[in-house]
């Protein structure tokens, strides 16, 4: 890819080849992800289709209104 560069073979022999590093990191979480997804996939989850939340449970718009609650 950098063939020939001296700055690039000087940043390599002071840093390490960062960009190499990162292409096996993530190749790595890929193959993991792929992994742990293989169940998901196998028993028909779909993502984005998860269950819906019931009332009440989560971040709720009236918990940052003031003024008096009412009983």
């Amino acid at each position: 890819m950098f063939q020939d560069s001296p700055i690039y073979d000087r940043l390599i022999a002071e840093c390490g080849d960062v960009p190499a590093q990162v292409r096996r990191e993530a190749e790595r979480v890929s193959r993991e992800l792929e992994l742990v997804m293989r169940p998901l996939q196998s028993s028909g989850y779909t993502p984005g289709l998860d269950r819906p939340q019931s009332p009440g449970n989560g971040w709720q718009r009236t918990a940052l209104l003031s003024g008096p609650r009412p009983h």
